[in-house]
């Protein structure tokens, strides 16, 4: 019978020094949270509009000027987003009852 070692190594942070505090953990998350809200507000005013026509098509928000745009394709609705904001953030959605884009 072969028996197991026990010889465990114990796995360190890569980088160390670059830790995040818990206060800036909580500041993004509420950051993220205030995003994700004012992305919900436009697609909340579309989705009546676009989903009997578009069920589950792809819809790409970006808040600061409340443009978006929709997409059949996931892979062609990101290479259009990056075509056309560039670098600025954005969120993708589907245009179903939810605006999520698989299953949990």
């Amino acid at each position: 019978m072969t028996q197991l070692s026990s010889n465990r190594t114990v796995q360190r942070r890569v980088f160390p020094e670059r830790q995040l505090s818990q206060e800036e953990i909580a500041r993004r998350q509420a950051e993220d949270e205030v995003f994700y809200q004012r992305c919900r507000v436009i697609f909340d005013g579309v989705k009546p509009a676009l989903i009997d026509e578009h069920y589950d098509w792809f819809i790409v928000i970006e808040p600061e000027s409340g443009d978006y745009f929709i997409e059949v394709d996931e892979t062609v609705a990101r290479q259009k987003a990056r075509d056309k904001f560039d670098r600025t953030r954005r969120v993708m959605m589907r245009i179903n009852e939810t605006g999520a884009c698989g299953r949990i």
